[in-house]
């Protein structure tokens, strides 16, 4: 046998020995929750505090008040974020994460730093509290 196919050989070798794996699954449920659209951001935007429906609203520009009622929801029932209803008038809800919520900070932080050395700028902006 030449050289050649002996490399070749050792090659495929290193390339049968590298096959992709299914994700653990703590990432598929990581990735359940966070890859859906906006739910990222609507987390993102309350990284810095509480908001009302409507502040959250202008926050996450494009998304419609049914998705954001649907997000929260779901976000409220994953134990992410914590709802209170503020009696009025006029009636006003307002939003906050919970510790598990703020225990995300890190790797959103993480995420953009990434963003910021990987991503292309017309990819997106990520939100200048994670910058630091």
């Amino acid at each position: 046998m030449s050289e050649l196919g002996e490399v070749r050989d050792q090659s495929q070798e290193g390339v049968a020995a590298a096959v992709c794996t299914p994700p653990e699954s703590a990432v598929t449920r990581v990735f359940h929750v966070l890859g859906k659209r906006w739910t990222g951001l609507i987390l993102a935007a309350l990284m810095s505090g509480p908001g009302h429906f409507t502040e959250l609203r202008r926050a996450v520009p494009g998304i419609s008040e049914r998705m954001l009622s649907d997000r929260l929801t779901e976000l409220a029932t994953l134990g992410l974020v914590f709802r209170s209803v503020e009696e009025g008038p006029p009636l006003r809800v307002s939003y906050r994460l919970t510790d598990s919520g703020h225990a995300l900070k890190p790797a959103m932080v993480e995420l953009t730093r990434w963003a910021d050395g990987h991503l292309p700028d017309s990819a997106g902006s990520c939100p200048e509290a994670f910058r630091r």
